[in-house]
């Protein structure tokens, strides 16, 4: 899967508002009211990461999960990533739901 062009990614991202790109990344924060409800946020997130079989890289602070996804294979921002960054943006709406 080809690394995507600049205007490939900015159309992207119209469609995940939350999402940033840096460099050859994406990333998003996301943010609970605890730990646990983050650590519960990035097992499940890890669960979809596994059978899509691309990883992102998690960083956790407290309330605040940062998830950061690229293809290292293919140099870059790929479709995978955004399929990823969905993946894990539906995840996150369940834990808003009341």
């Amino acid at each position: 899967m080809p690394a995507l062009s600049a205007e490939q990614i900015n159309l992207h991202l119209k469609a995940i508002p939350d999402w940033l790109k840096h460099a050859k990344t994406i990333g998003r924060t996301y943010k609970f009211e605890t730990f646990l409800l983050g650590i519960a946020f990035v097992r499940r997130v890890a669960k979809r990461s596994d059978k899509l079989k691309h990883h992102p890289d998690i960083d956790i602070r407290f309330d605040k999960v940062a998830l950061t996804l690229t293809t290292h294979d293919e140099g870059g921002i790929t479709e995978k990533d955004f399929a990823m960054a969905r993946q894990c943006d539906e995840v996150f709406a369940k834990f808003l739901e009341p």
